[in-house]
């Protein structure tokens, strides 16, 4: 069949084991017998292949056009061989919560530990799984019971994540805290984990941080950076009460808020001084850059 078809045995192989094509017959002995629409087959995918076509596409292309059914297994080895390792991933640990499965929780995050950096492990990853498992909590598919079991797990995974990314002690700092009154704070690690590879050092300071414990921190310490973050939708009077508390604990140090509850303060936050990102910090690094450097030269002026 390689002679007639110029695809080697092992590409054949490959193709009938993830993609369904071909599907031989086989003797007793369990030879394989190629027919001559297999044969048509393998050499239509050969050519899309040449051409530049993913081999899952196709593989569905030329079946398609042959009107024929593959069963079900073939099915499913060709969307797993087309679906993305981190979207297969989170489905692997998604599936493992919807079964209060422990054991297979634990093998699902150490597999996905295997896939790459640890902030797009996050990103691409474990962030997408825990905003779904939120949807499955909300819409009653799962438990809190559930719920809480994935934070937790999945929490423990990014402090670990984030403990291995940090660099080197003469890095910038960067101090990152919850608002007062915000406990969700797992979206916080993964802007650590942003940081981390933008090559910031992180004190993280976790839920509910009241603007007096961000002042003794930027006074002990001088970070280069505070990273605020808001999850939660602020009431207006509080919210302007702790943006002129977070503006005044930062003295000269930049400041930034993030989340889903920045964007109804930007105003407020900005009024002061402050920078806000909302959910797109990857987005906003110039801007944090540039906030960083003048304030760094603020510093400079002053002392001279």
């Amino acid at each position: 069949m390689s002679e007639l078809t110029g695809v080697s045995s092992a590409t054949l192989r490959a193709w009938e084991r993830r993609y369904g094509v071909p599907t031989p017959s086989r003797t007793a002995s369990a030879y394989r017998l190629y027919s001559n629409e297999d044969v048509a087959l393998i050499i239509k995918m050969r050519d899309l292949v040449k051409a530049g076509t993913a081999p899952a596409e196709a593989s569905r292309a030329v079946l398609g056009e042959a009107g024929s059914r593959v069963d079900a297994s073939a099915q499913a080895a060709i969307a797993e061989a087309d679906k993305d390792a981190f979207v297969a991933a989170k489905e692997r640990i998604i599936d493992a919560v919807c079964r209060f499965d422990p054991d297979g929780l634990d093998e699902a995050v150490s597999k996905t530990l295997t896939l790459g950096p640890a902030v797009t492990i996050y990103e691409r990853t474990i962030r997408p799984a825990l905003v779904q498992i939120g949807d499955l909590w909300h819409a009653g598919t799962v438990t809190v019971a559930q719920e809480h079991f994935a934070s937790n797990v999945l929490g423990g995974t990014l402090v670990h994540l984030l403990r291995l990314a940090q660099p080197s002690d003469d890095a910038r700092r960067v101090v990152l805290a919850c608002f007062a009154d915000e406990n969700h704070v797992l979206g916080l690690y993964g802007a650590g984990l942003r940081f981390a590879s933008w090559g910031y050092r992180t004190l993280m300071l976790g839920t509910s941080t009241p603007p007096f414990a961000v002042a003794s921190v930027v006074d002990a310490l001088a970070p280069h950076l505070v990273g605020l973050s808001a999850v939660m939708l602020v009431p207006p009077p509080r919210a302007r009460e702790l943006v002129d508390g977070y503006a005044d604990a930062c003295h000269s140090t930049a400041w930034v808020v993030g989340g889903d509850g920045a964007e109804p303060m930007r105003s407020l936050i900005e009024e002061r001084g402050g920078l806000c990102v909302g959910c797109d910090l990857s987005g906003a690094r110039q801007a944090i850059d540039k906030a960083i450097l003048a304030n760094e030269r603020k510093r400079t002026a002053r002392k001279e």
